[in-house]
Parts: C-alpha cells; sequence; structure tokens
C-alpha cells in the first residue's frame, strides 16, 4: 500500500513542478514579447519623426539636385527655347456645346 501512495504523491509533486516550470517560461515569454512590441513602435514612431523633419527633406533635395545636375548638365545650361514648332490647325475640330436643361 505505500507503493501507491508514493506514486500518488510523486505525480502531484511533478504536477506541480511543470506548472511552475510552464509558469516562469510563459512568464519569460511575455517580458520578451513586450520588449519586441515596445522597440517596433519606438523605431516606428522615431523613424516617422524623422522623415518627416525639414533635416530629412533637406538632405533628400539635396541628393535629388545632385542626381539630376550631373544627369543632365548640357539640357540645363541650354536654357529654355526661344521659339518653338508652329501650333497644329485646328481644322475640322468640333468643340462640344455645353447642354441645355
Amino acid at each position: 500500500m505505500p507503493v501507491k501512495v508514493m506514486i500518488v504523491t510523486g505525480t502531484k509533486a511533478l504536477k506541480n513542478v511543470s506548472l511552475i516550470m510552464f509558469q516562469k517560461i510563459a512568464n519569460v515569454l511575455s517580458i520578451v514579447s513586450f520588449l519586441m512590441v515596445t522597440s517596433v513602435i519606438g523605431g516606428g514612431y522615431f523613424g516617422y519623426k524623422y522623415v518627416t523633419s525639414e533635416q530629412f527633406k533637406s538632405k533628400l533635395m539635396k541628393e535629388v539636385m545632385g542626381n539630376v545636375t550631373g544627369l543632365m548638365p548640357k539640357v540645363l545650361d541650354q536654357g529654355l527655347p526661344e521659339m518653338t514648332g508652329p501650333s497644329i490647325p485646328a481644322q475640322g475640330l468640333k468643340v462640344p456645346a455645353i447642354p441645355k436643361f
């Protein structure tokens, strides 16, 4: 008879130890999850603040203007032409009338 009591007591002790170990693992995972969520939210916030700042805007404009100037130096130096070709004749085109109600 003492063997059965010992088995039942051992089973309950193992069950309690398993629950305690599971609780510790769940707590650690909860803390890790919280840290990951806060880091993603913080990174998104500071990233948005940087992208909408004047510093980012001026840096981007300098880079774009440098690339455009490097690609088309001759076209920008020539300026606008004095005269373009003649306009297309509008013969035979009918302009739709405004409907009357």
